[in-house]
């Protein structure tokens, strides 16, 4: 990923953060065949490694996970993101050499991957993975609450995916790179718009309090 010093994220709490607020990443290997790429789940582990280890699955039908790994694999995370007009910049009124551009952040997770099909393993990896995403909710589900037999005869059609975090590369980039004018009249163009995620931009903006 090309990281500007401007926008490189190098806080470890951020880049956590970001991972925790994904919703989806992409398990991405390089193989003989290519490159692969498989959009999943993940959760990381903190407490594991130098730098935490992360933790998915995906289904054993998924040639994915028997195709051999050339080198690390990458786990991209996304977090917001949205588009930019030139239209909010006090520099468009000024001198008008202005483009649009993208705000967006962005975690890459590098380590050798692990997939494993170990029944004690995957019932802890789903366990996890569920608690993350049920933790919030009023009334949450959990996997203890389904048939123990039935729960056995899903952790057969999925493959875990273990990686060992060996480096993170985060990218916040929010408008830094602008004057503080351009910055405030973003953040004001994207608090006011009609779209949900724009408006989840808007606070990310550096401008004065």
């Amino acid at each position: 990923m090309y990281v500007p010093p401007a926008f490189k994220d190098d806080d470890v709490e951020s880049i956590r953060a970001t991972i925790r607020g994904a919703r989806l990443a992409t398990l991405v290997t390089a193989t003989a065949e290519g490159p692969v790429a498989t959009p999943l789940p993940f959760f990381l582990d903190e407490t594991e490694g130098e730098h935490g280890t992360l933790y998915g699955h995906l289904a054993r039908a998924n040639p994915h996970w028997r195709l051999p790994p050339i080198g690390e694999a990458l786990a991209i995370f996304t977090g917001p993101e949205a588009y930019v007009t030139p239209s909010w910049y006090a520099t468009k009124q000024e001198t008008g050499k202005v483009v649009p551009t993208w705000n967006y952040v962005a975690v890459h997770a590098y380590g050798p991957v692990e997939f494993f099909v170990e029944p004690e393993r995957l019932l802890d990896a789903v366990t996890r993975l569920t608690n993350k995403q049920e933790g919030s909710r009023a009334k949450p589900w959990a996997v203890a609450d389904a048939p123990a037999d039935f729960i056995a005869a899903q952790l057969r059609g999925i493959v875990g995916v273990c990686i060992p975090v060996a480096r993170f590369e985060g990218k916040r980039k929010m408008s830094q790179n602008r004057p503080e004018a351009d910055r405030v009249g973003v953040a004001a163009g994207l608090a006011a718009s009609d779209n949900p995620q724009d408006r989840e931009v808007a606070p990310l903006i550096p401008v004065p309090a």
